[in-house]
């Protein structure tokens, strides 16, 4: 996961992910521009184990995460990956996924909680929280998010996320009071919405779970 070398950065020609485009409009008078990405709806999923009382969480290496803390003089390439480790791309957050299946949210949820964490959850047994929009500035994109109790038993498989799509997922359990303490940092390596996600977690869920 930390063995990294060989980046450089080229010119997007084409992607199955995202689409540049801009859009022109009158607002308040004025004719305006802006540039924007198209990319897939997404879903996430705050996952408590309550035989262990842990959360689940996903370590990963995220490439724009990377290079954003890279000064930018220094991003030349090839990038000096001694000077700048891997470790500075890693993220902790929800299990999530896109959307690029005609299945509903919650099923295409349920299966990313097996893909990404390996356990089996019934996509009916999942607790739909709230959907909101990320990236506003740019991208715009919904987000939807639920809650899923696991169980020891649950966990049929060692999950690390799907190799052939370039997934290279470590799975991470942190009870409540490690979160807490991560939570208290004053930078965390994690995406807005994990910190809604857990902000959720204790404000309806935790209660429940502690003796």
């Amino acid at each position: 996961m930390n063995d990294l070398s060989d980046v450089t950065i080229v010119p997007l020609e084409n992607s199955n992910f995202v689409q540049p485009f801009r859009m022109l409009f009158k607002h308040a008078g004025k004719d305006r521009l802006w540039d924007l990405v198209r990319v897939h709806e997404s879903v996430a999923i705050i996952i408590f184990n309550i035989s262990k009382k842990k959360l689940i969480f996903v370590r990963q290496f995220r490439p724009a995460v990377y290079i954003n803390s890279i000064p930018q003089e220094d991003r030349t390439n090839p990038i000096d990956t001694e000077k700048y480790p891997a470790k500075l791309g890693f993220t902790l957050e929800l299990c999530a996924g896109i959307v690029d299946k005609k299945k509903t949210l919650a099923e295409i949820a349920a299966e990313e909680v097996l893909e990404e964490c390996g356990y089996k959850v019934d996509p009916d047994k999942l607790e739909y929280i709230i959907q909101f929009h990320s990236g506003v500035g740019l991208s715009g994109d919904p987000q939807t998010v639920f809650y899923a109790e696991v169980t020891d038993e649950m966990k049929v498989s060692s999950g690390g996320g799907n190799p052939e799509e370039g997934e290279l997922i470590d799975v991470v359990e942190m009870s409540m009071s490690e979160v807490e303490e991560f939570l208290a940092q004053k930078r965390v390596p994690s995406p807005g919405g994990f910190l809604f996600g857990l902000q959720w977690f204790f404000n309806k869920k935790a209660s429940l779970f502690v003796s």
